[in-house]
Parts: C-alpha cells; structure tokens; sequence
C-alpha cells in the first residue's frame, strides 16, 4: 500500500469539468484542501503562481524557496510537498493531458521543455514587472472558472496556454536547444528512457533505439544537458528509488529487483556512490 497518495483532479473541488481543469486562489485552495501540506503526486499538469507569502515547496527530494514571484512548473508523478507561511497567496491550475492536448491537437502539453524530464527546471522567479504581466492572465483564468460563461473550458485553456507560453519567454531553458535536430533526438531518447529504463541501462540500447551512434547521442545529451547518457540513466533509475523508498513498505531487494538490478548489493552500490547516503539513511532523513 503507498504511503503517499497520488491525487486526480476531482479529488478538489467539484466542477462542470472536473476531471479535466481545476482553477482556484491558493489561499482558498489551501484551505479547502488542507491534505495538500504533507507529501503526494498527482496525475495531472500544475502550475502554482505565488502572489504573497513564504516558505520551502520540495519537488522530488530538491528543495526550492517560495516567495512573492515564485512560479513553479509540475508533470504527473513528481512528489512535493510544501511549508508555507500563512499570508501565503497566489494562484494554482490543474490540467490533464488529456483535455490540453485533444483541444490544440496541434501541439502537446508535454512539448514545451520545462515538463520534459530531461529539462525540467520546475521553478522560476520572477521580477515584478512580470508579475504583474503574469498576474493578468491568472486572474482571468480565474474569473472565467468561477463564472459559468459560454465557451468557458475555451477560454482558460487559452488563457492557460498563453502562461505557458510567457513561461517559455521568461525562462532559458529552450534557448539552450539551438539544433532542432538534436532537440529532437532528445525527445526520441527521454520517450524510450521512460519506457525501458527498469529494464535496459545499457547506454548503447538507447543508441540503437535511435538508430545512431552512442559517440553520437553523448554528443548531443552533453551540447543540450551537459550530460552523460549514463547519467541522464542513473539519474532516472536513482529518482525511481528514492519514489519507491517514501511510497511503499518495500525492502531494498524489492526495490532492486522492480528497477532490474541483478542484485541487491549492486544497486545499494550505485546509490550510495550517487546520493552519498544507504537507502535506509535517506528514508530516515525523510522522517519528521
């Protein structure tokens, strides 16, 4: 049984879409919603804007500080929690995939780079002429959610994709991907990692996968990332651990086995070397 839930979209409050799009301050979020503070995933696309207040959000085991600009960026299955102070305000926005990407069609919520796994920076901080810039559109959003107007699920998404756009404006992520071609090999490698990664940690499966060279995929995850094929695997493989160290009462050979360790000691092994800590210590420091 998982320790930490992981939450749909109509778990919130009830709506004429409920499943699709979730709009709201975070105040009122907050209150209604009190089960948010300890640590769960959900199945859906978040983005939080914060207008006001203080404290940590800590988004797959990284730590990140929250003040007034803060605006953070989540794809389904990321863990966080959150300590907030209590003039804490803004706004918060929950799409699924699935609604996001049948109304544009011609593009996907998943193609823009900070909810690529590679890329994903899930914070950003902006200056006030931004926030004020950003602030319009949530609070259109908002209004438009909390009224029932024609063409209403339209206009957030519109609205919502508009954010996403100045998101990509404001942050420097795509600028670093220069060669479409390379970007687009990294596409095909993050989709074939998510697939296989439990299985084939073999860096030359992912070349073949992609029908080039190994030489050749390193050249291109270390111009965009500045990282190995082995690493961008350990990290994910690592990531994946750490996930089923906090959900689960699963013994460290259970975990192993699940992600296609050989054996138990290899992989106690590769995370110590990697995380500097026995999976027992980090379960441990997780503890209140």
């Amino acid at each position: 049984m998982n320790r930490y839930p992981i939450y749909n979209i109509n778990n919130f409050e009830r709506n004429t879409f409920s499943e699709d799009l979730y709009v709201n301050s975070f105040r009122m979020h907050f209150q209604k919603h009190g089960f948010i503070e300890s640590m769960h995933r959900h199945n859906f696309y978040l983005l939080v804007f914060f207008t006001n207040g203080s404290g940590i959000h800590t988004i797959d085991f990284d730590t990140f500080s929250v003040q007034r600009g803060s605006l953070f960026v989540m794809q389904p299955g990321q863990m966080h929690t959150w300590s907030l102070s209590d003039d804490t305000d803004g706004y918060i926005v929950f799409c699924s995939k699935e609604v996001f990407n049948l109304y544009f069609q011609s593009k996907a919520i998943e193609d823009y780079a900070y909810f690529k796994s590679f890329k994903n920076v899930p914070d950003v901080l902006l200056s006030d002429a931004e926030i004020k810039k950003i602030n319009f559109y949530f609070e259109l959003m908002l209004l438009e959610y909390q009224n029932e107007m024609l063409y209403k699920k339209d206009k957030i998404l519109n609205l919502l994709d508009v954010v996403f756009i100045e998101i990509s404006r404001l942050s420097t992520i795509q600028k670093d991907n220069v060669k479409s071609n390379y970007g687009n090999k990294l596409k095909q490698f993050e989709l074939v990692l998510e697939q296989n990664f439990k299985t084939e940690k073999a860096p030359s499966f992912y070349a073949d996968a992609l029908s080039i060279s190994l030489k050749h995929l390193n050249r291109i995850t270390k111009e965009i990332l500045n990282e190995t094929v082995t690493a961008l695997i350990t990290q994910r493989v690592l990531l994946e651990s750490k996930r089923y160290m906090v959900e689960g009462n699963l013994t460290t050979s259970q975990i192993a086995d699940l992600l296609g360790f050989s054996s138990a000691s290899y992989f106690l092994k590769l995370f110590k070397k990697h995380t500097g800590q026995t999976p027992k210590s980090f379960k441990n420091g997780l503890k209140d």
